[in-house]
């Protein structure tokens, strides 16, 4: 088995509950590997190590990590242990060392060998499958038959599927490799046998490898492994065994070489069928013994650590810093120093180690020199007394490298007359290091946009002087004033950070003080946010794809307003309310035009004012995104638009090639041409929704006149909040600018793309997916949040494939957008487009209460379908929703994942509310806390701590 590094992504996240800026680097956001997860304050220090890859040369971000590095509010935490340690060594001129444990993820190289002997009884068979990398192996397989037409799978013969396989639909069977017998110390394989029985219509065995460590599946050149069992030709069929130009290896894993074993059993009838129902030529019946070995790697993590070092040269009074690290391979050190906590990157004066070169003029390149040991590498570095701190990353190839967590390692060199004493983790000095920082979070912050201002000027600058106008193209132009706006957005972003919002800190103090029984004044009001409302919430979708039918909803949903505030829904959302060319109210034509298929304006009002009687607040479903025009132009396109907002096709964006024009063009010399153009706005800022014309959101006409349309709406009818449709359309710091005018008290956006899947299955690790929802909600600076969809599709397949292990991701935390930015998530199983009469993504027939009993225990905003409401899981549902109220579980709730297995699922939230669902069996850890049942169903119960 032999190993060798290769490119890694790391986790990424956003910031909560309103901090959501990323550091500046020059004129360019950076990537989202510099997200960061928030916490509490500690009282000790952490540093916790992230490995990334660049997908663009990483001298752009080295030239950009010389400038400041750090802002200091809020405080993070990643997922890794902290193991850091600042202590006074034994030796007297020790000032500084620091340990720092690193995760790298190797490619490990193995090999799958597949082998066919003839069984213990003459005329059966064996065909064993094994793999000799560690893992949690499957085998993912099942049949096809002699006259099958197509490449389908079939579900084989019970007598045929080993003891602990589990059924996948009607086609496949998963078995769980074991450990052979065969195994060493030295080598360990996993295998699986199956029994092939004589006398049967099988033609050959498919199947493929899945890790359910990672999720992945492992295939044979793209495709299914096949093993025939019959002597066919068939053109493409990726065969494994003693078949034409197929190579055979001796096996390493056995003592069989090429070993050819015949079977005199046959069945001419099978043969005579199969041969005229399909494309398929059957020699011979005769079976063949073989043994094959092929190549597969996969990624495994590797611990590291690099530490650091710093004394006092007694002879010169340098700090003589000293970097060592047991990471293999030629490694460069990518280093500077700084002066304040700003942090700014500049090279030290010489000397300097060999093998040194500068970078830009702000940095320097070193190269590890390896250890006398042969193992690792390290450097010494002499640094003068007037700097303040040692800044670093490593690099291990052109595409990998390593940093703290998405910002760089950060050593504070010890100033003159200075001695580190103690350790830092005593309790009184993390204190005093918390006053400190959150002293200085306001100057670090001023000092930041102050930066991000000066960055605008320049801008401002350069597209206004004369001598620019001319020479820059209009592209060039808008390029540079939209990056003026992001920059805008940045900088507020950054001011709103530090405006205290409802967050975990007040829970926590709140709670401690009942707990010791202290006099406490009366709570106060939660602070409101638009991205969380209290923290609090449980939505109600009040339609479904057909409510629009009856012409009355509006009334009729007002009948319901005290019954739905009876099980303790604290929001409704909602349908369209404009006039629209589709009846459910999802291609509106005039926004001021409030009669719909739902009802009249003064229904809508009055259905309103219900709600808020008894104390639930509304959402209006606001369509921004697109907008279906009255006429058409003289060229036969619909983009004229009429009503109040009578605009045209500025209004559309350029791109949209399904409301399009041809315009004459006269060209020099006397040349003409017919050139497509679409609406005469600007290009889009996201996806197209091909039914109606996008809007152009970068159009001042068009944000003035939203702006105050979702004023009126929360004027005239009432409505307390947004949830925006097809939000994938525009962007996010549109939506930022809509929110801030409209001031809602709550707000959601629906950024509903496709999960990640291989070979026609979910993948494991669905980070992309939530990592495009979080960037949505980020781009908006956290004042809407978003609906989990991530969550959705991986409660889909966990429960309808009973793969409840999907529920944890890689480092034990909920897989979806719950587990990155749970105060910005809002979860559901079903709405008006998944379910319904639709039903586009349906969540597991019979397994909705299972999903339910997760979202309403855990963090998160949850959602809940009003067809689930008024049906037979009324009662459950009410239970469910009273015990996350009377256990106070809000949006930030903590998750400890219990369990994450094949057949169950389990977490405790807050030390209140322990779960589980699937049919396996779990029971919350008895000990200082007594828990009693609280609510049971088909594979799913809730305990409450007593």
């Amino acid at each position: 088995m032999s190993i060798c590094t290769t490119t890694t992504t790391t986790t990424t996240f956003s910031l909560d509950p309103l901090f959501s800026f990323n550091h500046y680097r020059g004129r360019e956001r950076e990537s989202s590997i510099h997200r960061s997860k928030p916490k509490l304050f500690s009282l000790t220090s952490s540093s916790n190590i992230s490995l990334f890859n660049s997908n663009n040369n990483y001298d752009y971000y080295s030239y950009a990590s010389c400038k400041s590095h750090k802002f200091l509010a809020p405080k993070f935490e990643a997922f890794a242990t902290n193991t850091d340690t600042l202590e006074s060594l034994q030796s007297s001129d020790v000032l500084f060392d620091q340990t720092f444990p690193i995760n790298r993820t190797e490619l490990v190289e193995g090999k799958i060998f597949v082998r066919l002997d003839q069984g213990k009884d003459l005329g059966n068979w064996e065909l064993t499958v094994g793999c000799n990398l560690p893992g949690k192996w499957i085998l993912h397989w099942g049949v096809s038959r002699v006259d099958d037409v197509g490449s389908e799978w079939d579900q084989p013969p019970r007598d045929m599927i080993p003891p602990g396989s589990i059924p996948i639909k009607d086609y496949a069977i998963d078995t769980p490799m074991k450990k052979s017998l065969s195994s060493t110390e030295a080598d360990t394989f996993y295998e699986v046998r199956i029994d092939l029985k004589a006398n049967n219509d099988i033609s050959a065995i498919n199947f493929v490898l899945k890790d359910e460590e990672t999720g992945a599946w492992y295939q044979h050149k793209g495709r299914d492994f096949k093993v025939p069992l019959v002597s066919y030709v068939k053109e493409d069929a990726n065969i494994i065994g003693p078949k034409k130009g197929f190579s055979l290896w001796p096996g390493a894993l056995g003592q069989i070489s090429s070993i050819l074993l015949k079977s005199d059993t046959t069945n001419d009838k099978n043969q005579e069928d199969s041969s005229g129902s399909r494309n398929l030529k059957v020699e011979n019946s005769q079976l063949e013994g073989f043994y094959v070995e092929l190549p597969i790697t996969k990624e495994v993590i590797v611990d590291n650590t690099i530490s650091v070092s710093i004394r006092k040269c007694s002879e010169t009074a340098k700090n003589i810093l000293y970097l060592e690290t047991d990471i293999p391979g030629d490694i460069l050190l990518h280093w500077g120093v700084c002066r304040d906590d700003l942090k700014w990157w500049e090279i030290p004066p010489a000397p300097h180690p060999p093998e040194t070169k500068a970078f830009k003029d702000r940095a320097l390149r070193t190269k590890l020199q390896s250890r006398e040991s042969g193992e690792g590498s390290s450097v010494q570095l002499s640094l003068g007394e007037e700097f303040s701190g040692f800044l670093f990353v490593l690099k291990l190839n052109d595409s990998t490298w390593i940093n703290d967590m998405g910002d760089d390692f950060y050593i504070p060199l010890p100033l003159s007359g200075s001695l580190v004493v103690g350790n830092i983790e005593d309790q009184s000095e993390g204190v005093q290091m918390e006053v400190t920082e959150e002293a200085g979070q306001e100057e670090s912050i001023s000092a930041f946009t102050d930066g991000i201002i000066n960055e605008i000027r320049h801008l401002v600058t350069d597209i206004s002087s004369e001598k620019n106008r001319k020479t820059k193209s209009k592209e060039a132009q808008e390029s540079i004033l939209q990056e003026i706006e992001k920059l805008a957005a940045e900088a507020y972003s950054i001011f709103r950070s530090s405006v205290p919002t409802f967050s975990d800190e007040t829970i926590v103090e709140s709670e401690a003080a009942v707990e010791t029984k202290t006099l406490v004044l009366p709570d106060l009001p939660p602070q409101i946010s638009s991205g969380t409302g209290t923290g609090y919430e449980i939505l109600c979708q009040g339609f479904n794809w057909e409510s629009h039918k009856s012409g009355r909803w509006y009334m009729e949903l007002k009948e319901k307003a005290a019954e739905l505030a009876s099980f303790g829904f604290t929001v409704i959302w909602l349908p369209p309310p404009t006039e629209s060319v589709s009846p459910e109210g999802y291609m509106p034509k005039d926004l001021y035009n409030l009669n719909s298929r739902y009802g009249t304006i003064d229904q809508l009002k009055d259905v309103v004012k219900s709600f808020h009687e008894v104390g639930i607040k509304v959402l209006g479903d606001a369509v921004l995104n697109h907008r279906c025009a009255h006429s058409k132009n003289a060229n036969g396109i619909w983009n004229i638009f009429g009503g109040r907002l009578n605009w045209d096709d500025r209004a559309i964006v350029a791109d949209d090639p399904h409301f399009q024009m041809r315009v004459l063009v006269y060209d020099a010399p006397i040349r003409y041409a017919y050139r497509i153009r679409h609406g005469r706005g600007n290009k889009s800022s996201g996806d197209n929704f091909h039914a109606a014309p996008n809007i152009d959101h970068s159009q001042d006409f068009v944000r003035k006149d939203l702006k105050e349309w979702l004023c009126w709406l929360r004027e005239e009818i009432g409505y307390d909040g947004w949830r925006l449709d097809f939000v994938r359309g525009f962007w996010g710091g549109y939506v930022k600018d809509y929110l801030e005018a409209s001031e809602p008290y709550f707000a959601v956006g629906e950024y509903w793309d496709s999960l990640s899947y291989t070979y026609g299955e979910m993948d494991h690790n669905q980070d992309a997916h939530r990592q495009r929802i979080v960037d949505w909600i980020n781009a908006t600076g956290g004042t809407a949040g978003a609906f989990d969809v991530t969550t959705k599709g991986i409660l889909h397949s966990a429960l309808e494939r009973c793969e409840y292990w999907r529920l944890s991701d890689q480092k034990g935390k909920p897989p979806g957008v719950l587990g990155w930015w749970p105060s910005r998530a809002v979860t559901f199983i079903e709405n008006h487009d998944t379910g319904s009469t639709q039903g586009h993504w349906r969540f597991p027939s019979g397994k909705e209460m299972q999903g339910y009993a997760y979202t309403l225990t855990h963090p998160g905003t949850p959602s809940v379908f009003f067809d689930h409401i008024f049906s037979h899981y009324k009662t459950e549902i009410a239970k469910l929703i009273s015990i996350r109220k009377q256990n106070k579980i809000h949006c930030r709730s903590t998750v400890k994942i219990c369990k994450a297995e094949r057949d169950v699922y389990a977490a405790i939230m807050d030390e209140k509310v322990a779960m589980k669902i699937g049919p396996g069996h779990f029971e919350p850890p008895s000990g200082s806390q007594r828990w009693s049942l609280a609510l049971e169903g088909r594979d799913y119960k809730i305990w409450e701590a007593s």
